[in-house]
């Protein structure tokens, strides 16, 4: 299984806690990582331990997909121990909408949120093109970011898929409606945690403040 790098975080309000932060942007000043290869990473997440019976184990599935004309990070997850699959889509890129829905479909999954983390200046988001091919799914974006979606979310709120969910924190600084997506906390809920930073963070860096007064 590839292993991905990943950063630890004090995003939590417990100082106890510490996060798995997986960047969700490939710098083009970096090239050391290979695009062509974490395009098909794939992790999964168990809540199992040694006192756990096999009825509460819970999994996240989780997938990261590639754009690479903007160096784009897409990341897929769902609740696969649930019966019904829930999955949700972070940052989409509209040029890749097609290869994403094949993946969910491929994987039995229900495409229920198609998420961004921030307005982006670089692509075109995908959330409009998946809506038109898949009845039902919600797009969401924060509400500070002044953009148009089916749920804006605050700071604070939560996105449920299944049994499990996102919390959302504010990380203004790229742009003034940049959020944060971080895996529950909890009973139940998969460990490590990880955060989903959009441009915040990078890998190796961090993101532009100048799109902004």
């Amino acid at each position: 299984m590839l292993r991905v790098k990943v950063l630890r975080l004090s995003l939590s309000h417990s100082s106890s806690s510490t996060l798995h932060s997986l960047l969700a942007r490939y710098p083009r000043r970096s090239h050391s990582l290979s695009p062509k290869i974490l395009l098909n990473a794939t992790m999964s997440y168990n809540t199992a331990s040694s006192t756990m019976s096999s009825s509460t184990k819970k999994q996240l599935l989780f997938r990261q997909l590639f754009e690479q004309e903007s160096s784009t990070y897409t990341y897929l997850l769902a609740d696969f121990s649930h019966q019904d699959k829930p999955a949700l889509l972070i940052d989409p890129v509209d040029k890749t909408v097609d290869r994403d829905l094949s993946t969910v479909k491929e994987l039995g999954l229900k495409l229920i949120y198609a998420l961004n983390t921030h307005v982006h200046a670089d692509h075109v988001t995908g959330t409009g093109l998946i809506k038109s091919k898949v009845p039902g799914v919600k797009s969401v974006i924060s509400r500070s970011s002044k953009a148009k979606a089916d749920l804006l979310i605050e700071p604070g709120d939560k996105i449920h898929f299944g049994d499990l969910f996102l919390e959302v924190r504010a990380t203004p600084g790229h742009t003034q409606g940049c959020v944060t997506y971080v895996t529950g906390d909890g009973s139940g809920q998969p460990q490590p945690r990880m955060a989903f930073t959009g441009d915040a963070l990078l890998i190796r860096g961090c993101g532009r403040t100048d799109f902004q007064v």
